[in-house]
This record gives structure tokens, C-alpha cells and sequence, in this order.
């Protein structure tokens, strides 16, 4: 349950890992003096758009080697020094490239035959999205000087506290009662005692975690001001209607599409509060549902399962959907690509990194055996099967936006689930069926709670510092306004702000809807595979190996959808609600499902 990052470097003294280091300020200066010589006119400009391109490729993949050795290390251990002391190093590195970006992506934009251009040469057309983004961008840029400027001082700013967040979370223990027996835990174990069988952990856990919580606000209320008064600051410096604004530029996504998407989920609402109004009766909670009982499992036997269960149920279900999935979880798990060990000092929650220098990932969890767990496992070996699928491509085209990351994600749990669903019986099919509309609630229901929490954190930081009062008190209406009367009002999770870490990504904020538009684009995914299977699994690899070189609106023309008709979104959550209703028809929660 641990990974190895020796594909990486052994450590940071190897040898390999400081010339490496050397070599990557090297390549930097080389490309510094290349820009200087080469931006000032536009003779043999295909040719030179070219070099460039292919330095930089050169550059960020030996860069990104080094960084992500830095930053999984200290995400398995953030007391390791050594780790930070490369990390810090390398940001410095990272804030200098910015000044040669800048320069070309400023010089691209005076050349008026860039379609031409790109038009003379395979290996331009293969970069046109990459190449006419930035020019599309170009207007949001300040000078050379003042990029550069603001990339140094983030590394003081925006990434010291995020780290100081991760750093607060990673270590916080909670003080937990369990059998009458104080433990103190790992926060992530605390969280999640959520799926235990039993109301008393549920509870204690619950309530032990906010007290935790408590303790750290102040600080990590510090941390979430100064990264989105940097946020908001640099968004209105760059000429960004706002940060949301900027927010789906970078993930290449229309305003339409994301409108449309949420408008829909607001007409549905009342058929997730339906189901979460049936949850709370079958708990017996009198007052609405509260938060800790959101993933209670309805049924005290419970599905567990061991680590090695859980590969051998990925592997198989993984290569039921098609033989390269399934030998890709086989190699991630042989290989220990994987770390789930629960422990003090590890970062919390769950993720996948492409190490696209030696073409393999690395995944990040907690797992401690509940059938949410497996779920997890699951959707992350899904952004790994995303990012082999992705291993051909150069790495300015291995990029894909977020909300097609975690469709990919999620359509690999939805394989899990449904294949689960298919071969279980009574009890055990209720408690995946169970799980799997627990899921996709959460998906729309709390993640659209964040996406209002975090569009009011932005109102109202522009005004003002934020205090761990004003942000749990704005917390506490996200998740009233999106949950409306099926939560018990006194025990809703005011620290949710806290606890999740997507808020504290300077470069990546509203790191939420990713989430819904990734489960509603999944569902309707998995419903073609279903029509035909072996034609769509051949399309679905083709689909993410070019992911990373267009808009989401023309992706998913690509399979026939239009992401901005609200026929579309409506007809996903349609599926959604046919599940919820199958649950509200199960006899008591009990019997056999009708």
C-alpha cells in the first residue's frame, strides 16, 4: 500500500536527480538566450515556431520529472526538508520560465499568417490548438517583466500558503471516541468514518473533526484569504471579467456550457432531496438528514474489503470494459504506482499524478476498506488509464481541461459500479445501488453547494478579509441553498472550506463543477457504451488521447453531444433520477429492489 517513486530518483542526492537539476537551468538559459535572438522578426518563423516548441517540450518534461519527485514525496511525508528545500528551488526555476513564454507567446500574436504557418508543418498542426490558444490569450497577458514579476512573487504568496494548508490538514489529529476508547487519528482516517456501519463512530467521528477543526481555522482562514485576494487582484491586473472568467478559458470550456449545466441541476434539485429525505427516514433522523449521516451505510452489514480485494475487483471489472484497461490497473497495482496507507503526516484525500517523463502515474488515497474506498481507487486508476491514453502525445498536448479529467474518472467508476450492480444480488446489489446514488448526489447536490460557496467567496473577498466566522456562516447557506430542507440544519459541516483542498489552488479555482460536468457526461458516456460496446470502447481511447488539443464543445461533438443544449444535461440527469427513483422504491430499505 505504499508507492515507489524510484523511477523518479532515489532521492535528492542522487546523482541523477542534481544533474538533472543542472541540466534543466541550463536548457532554461538556452531557451532565455534562443528568445532573445529569435522574436525580434518573423523570417523562417515556421521553422522557429517549431525549435520552440520542441524546447520547451525538452524543458518541461525534465522539469516536471523533478517536480513531481519533490511533490509526491512531501505528499507522502510533509516533514521531509529536503523535499520542500527542491520545491522551493524549483519554483524559482518555474517563475523564470515565464519570461521566455511570454516573449513567444507575444510574438506569435504580431505574426498575421499563424494559420499558414501552422498550415506548412505536421508537427504544427498537431500544436494548432496549443499555438492559437495563446494567441487568444495573448490580450489577458501584462509584459514580459511583469509576468515574471508576478510568478516570483506567488512562490511568496499563493504557494506558501497552500503548502501551509496542506501542511495544517496533513498533520491535524482527531481526538476520536471509539468503544468508549479516545483515539487519536489521522484526519483523513477520521473523515472517513463517515461509511462506518456504526451511528455512534459516525457521530463521534463527526463531531470530533469539527473540534478539530477549530483549531486550525484561524490559520487556514489566513490561507484562503491570501489566495483569493491574489486570485481576484491578478485576474482584474489582466483585464479577466473575473476569476471565474478565467477559470473556464483555462479549462476551455464556454460560458453556455457551464450555465446551461448548472441551470439544469437547479430545475432537478428537488429529486436529490427526495432521495436524501428517504435516506433520513430509513436512519430514523427526525429533523432532515444530518451531514455525518450523508454516506451512512443503510445496511449494517456493510460491503468491506481488503486492499487486495479491491485491485482483484478493479482488474477484472476494468478489463471487462476492454484488455488495455484492465492491463493498466494490473500494472499499476504490480508496479506499486499506488499509496493508501492512511497515516500522520500524509496528505489527505485522494489524487493522480501523470509522471509524463517516464510515462506512468502515480495515485494517492486513503483507503481503510469501505466500498467508497474501492469507488475512489477506481476513479483515480481512471485518470491514470486518462493519462495513458495521453502517453504519445508531446507534453504541451498532454493537458486535458478538468471537467474531461474527471469524466474520464468517473466513467471508470460507473464500469465498477454498473459491472458490481450486474453480478450482485439482494442485499449486496441495494448497498452498491445505494452507494452509487450517494455518489452521484454528492456530485451534484455538494459539489454544487461549493461552486455557491465559492462564487460568494469571491464576492465578497473583493471587499474585505474573511473571518472563520463569515466563512462558515457562508459555508452553512451553500449547502442550505443546494440541499434546501433535507439536511438537519444543526448538523450541516461549516468547515468544508477547510477540509477541501481544491479551494486553496491559486491556479486551478471553482475546482468543483469539473466534478458535476465529469458524472453527468460520464452517465451519458456509459449509456452509448452500452448500445455498442466494442465500437464505443475503440472511440472512448481515441477521445482521450487527443483531450488535451481542442475545446470541450468540439470534443464532444466528437461523440455527438452538445454541451451548451440543456436537452443534453437534462437527459443526464434523467439517468441520474431513474437510479434515485429504483432506490425510493425498495421495500424499507430491506427487501429486494422492484
Amino acid at each position: 500500500m505504499r508507492w515507489k517513486l524510484d523511477v523518479l530518483y532515489t532521492s535528492f542526492d542522487a546523482y541523477e536527480f542534481c544533474d538533472d537539476m543542472k541540466k534543466c537551468k541550463e536548457d532554461l538559459n538556452a531557451i532565455e538566450k534562443w528568445i532573445e535572438t529569435n522574436s525580434n522578426s518573423d523570417f523562417d518563423a515556421s521553422n522557429k515556431i517549431e525549435t520552440y516548441l520542441n524546447r520547451l517540450n525538452s524543458f518541461y518534461d525534465r522539469f516536471d520529472r523533478l517536480y513531481q519527485f519533490a511533490d509526491l514525496t512531501f505528499y507522502e511525508d510533509n516533514e521531509n526538508q529536503k523535499s520542500l528545500e527542491a520545491i522551493a528551488d524549483l519554483q524559482r526555476m518555474k517563475a523564470r520560465s515565464v519570461k521566455p513564454l511570454v516573449a513567444f507567446q507575444k510574438w506569435i500574436s504580431t505574426l498575421g499568417n499563424l494559420n499558414e504557418l501552422i498550415q506548412s508543418s505536421e508537427f504544427l498542426k498537431e500544436h494548432k490548438f496549443y499555438l492559437t490558444e495563446l494567441v487568444e490569450k495573448n490580450e489577458y497577458v501584462l509584459t514580459e517583466k511583469s509576468e515574471e514579476f508576478i510568478a516570483e512573487m506567488e512562490n511568496m504568496g499563493s504557494n506558501i500558503w497552500t503548502r501551509m494548508h496542506n501542511e495544517l490538514t496533513s498533520n491535524l489529529m482527531v481526538n476520536v471516541t471509539i468503544n468508549d476508547e479516545q483515539k487519536l487519528i489521522p484526519l483523513s482516517m477520521a473523515r472517513n468514518m463517515a461509511y462506518d456501519k456504526n451511528f455512534t463512530v459516525r457521530k463521534n467521528a463527526y463531531e470530533a473533526e469539527m473540534k478539530a477543526y477549530s483549531e486550525i481555522e484561524n490559520a487556514c482562514a489566513a490561507c484562503l484569504n491570501g489566495i483569493k485576494g491574489e486570485v481576484i487582484t491578478l485576474s482584474e491586473m489582466r483585464g479577466y471579467s473575473s476569476p471565474l472568467k478565467k477559470t473556464l478559458l483555462d479549462q476551455k470550456m464556454s460560458e453556455a456550457a457551464l450555465d446551461t449545466m448548472i441551470n439544469a441541476i437547479q430545475e432537478r434539485l428537488p429529486s436529490f432531496h427526495a432521495f436524501y429525505r428517504r435516506k433520513a427516514e430509513l436512519l430514523d433522523a427526525k429533523n432532515g438528514l444530518p451531514f455525518f449521516e450523508l454516506f451512512a451505510p443503510l445496511d449494517t452489514g456493510s460491503l468491506t474489503f481488503t486492499f487486495e480485494q479491491a485491485k482483484d475487483l478493479i482488474i477484472e471489472n476494468f478489463g471487462a470494459f476492454s484488455d488495455s484497461m484492465g492491463c493498466f490497473a494490473k500494472k499499476a497495482f504490480q508496479e506499486s504506482w499506488i499509496d493508501a496507507e492512511p497515516r500522520k503526516g500524509k496528505r489527505g484525500g485522494a489524487l493522480c499524478v501523470n509522471l509524463y517523463s517516464v510515462r506512468e502515474s502515480r495515485i494517492l488515497c486513503n483507503f481503510t476498506g469501505s466500498l467508497s474506498d474501492v469507488v475512489t481507487l477506481a476513479h483515480e486508476l481512471g485518470h491514470g488509464y486518462h493519462n495513458e491514453c495521453l502517453r504519445n502525445q508531446s507534453y504541451v498536448n498532454s493537458k486535458p481541461p478538468l471537467p474531461i479529467a474527471e469524466t474520464a474518472s468517473i466513467f471508470s467508476e460507473i464500469i465498477v459500479k454498473q459491472a458490481e450492480l450486474q453480478k450482485r444480488e439482494g442485499r449486496e446489489k441495494y448497498i452498491i445501488l445505494e452507494n452509487d446514488v450517494s455518489q452521484s448526489s454528492k456530485a451534484i447536490v455538494d459539489v454544487h453547494s461549493r461552486f455557491l460557496f465559492e462564487s460568494e467567496l469571491f464576492k465578497r473577498r473583493r471587499n474585505k478579509v474573511l473571518s472563520p466566522i463569515d466563512l462558515k456562516n457562508m459555508m452553512k447557506k451553500s449547502q442550505i441553498d443546494s440541499y434546501g430542507t433535507s439536511l438537519d440544519p444543526d448538523f450541516l459541516h461549516p468547515y468544508m472550506w477547510v477540509c477541501k483542498a481544491q479551494y486553496y489552488y491559486a491556479d486551478n479555482n471553482f475546482y468543483n463543477f469539473p466534478y458535476t460536468f465529469g458524472l453527468l457526461f460520464s452517465k451519458v458516456l456509459y449509456e452509448k457504451y452500452i448500445e455498442n460496446k466494442s465500437a464505443f470502447v475503440k472511440l472512448y481511447d481515441q477521445f482521450l488521447s487527443v483531450s488535451g488539443q481542442m475545446s470541450i464543445r468540439t470534443l464532444a461533438k466528437k461523440l455527438d453531444i452538445d454541451v451548451e443544449s440543456m436537452d443534453f444535461w437534462r437527459g443526464s440527469l434523467r439517468i441520474v433520477e431513474e437510479d434515485i427513483n429504483r432506490f425510493l422504491l425498495y421495500r424499507n430499505g430491506k427487501g429486494i429492489i422492484e
